[in-house]
């Protein structure tokens, strides 16, 4: 198994005896570093189970996940939560900031539950932002920003520790669908120019289609992956 994550016969069983249910049934999965893998599927299919798993927000119940050739589930819990502080950034359908809190402020929190100084999260926080094109946004809050503007704190406080790799959970279910293309677009140029591996959950085929990888779930299992040769999607 080589590459940034490699999931084999994982399994996920919730409950026990006759009513347990059975949310992930042998799982292969693997995602290269650099690539743009979006995760599609029915609701129940599986998916938000798998990547609560991939960024260490739970645990299998039996099989291997490894992260950069790591045993994931060996990791105590302390170890878990260093992985996923240090190497994952999350991004949410809901923005999940905080109301009172300026777009800098929200971005500088994983570095300050880092211990970083406050200059430190400063410079961190303000480089992230650019990256999303907000600088000219960093001290305004929530409530001043649009849905599509929210997004892009949200994920300048994802990019803001500079993770291996970015888990993106329906990033653009909250958003109209000229916001959603904007996001799509950033996360496209993240990928492609800033070189982070990302996957993402969808229902929307306009999503998927700017991913490289597309990995279908059905009933807790990997029905089809599909991989483009050449990664090109429509402007829009």
């Amino acid at each position: 198994m080589s590459g940034l994550i490699a999931v084999r016969r994982l399994t996920k069983v919730f409950g026990h005896g006759p009513n347990a249910f059975r949310a992930l049934r042998g799982v292969d999965f693997d995602v290269d570093s650099g690539d743009f893998v979006a995760v599609m599927g029915a609701s129940g299919s599986g998916k938000s189970t798998m990547m609560n798993i991939l960024g260490c927000l739970d645990v299998p119940t039996t099989g291997e996940y490894r992260f950069l050739g790591h045993s994931v589930p060996r990791f105590t819990q302390d170890q878990r939560a260093l992985l996923r502080r240090r190497y994952i950034g999350f991004v949410f359908q809901g923005f999940n900031l905080l109301a009172r809190t300026s777009a800098l402020e929200n971005v500088e929190l994983p570095l300050l539950y880092r211990g970083e100084s406050r200059a430190a999260r400063h410079r961190g926080a303000m480089e992230a932002l650019d990256r999303v094109g907000l600088t000219a946004w960093a001290h305004h809050t929530p409530a001043e920003l649009s849905g599509g503007q929210q997004q892009r704190v949200a994920i300048a406080r994802a990019l803001v520790t500079r993770p291996q790799v970015l888990l993106a959970d329906e990033p653009t279910g909250n958003l109209d669908s000229e916001r959603s293309l904007e996001i799509m677009e950033l996360l496209s140029d993240l990928n492609r120019e800033g070189g982070i591996s990302i996957v993402m959950v969808t229902h929307e085929p306009e999503m998927a289609a700017y991913a490289r990888t597309v990995v279908r779930f059905k009933d807790g299992l990997v029905l089809a992956v599909e991989r483009k040769e050449e990664h090109i999607h429509a402007r829009h």
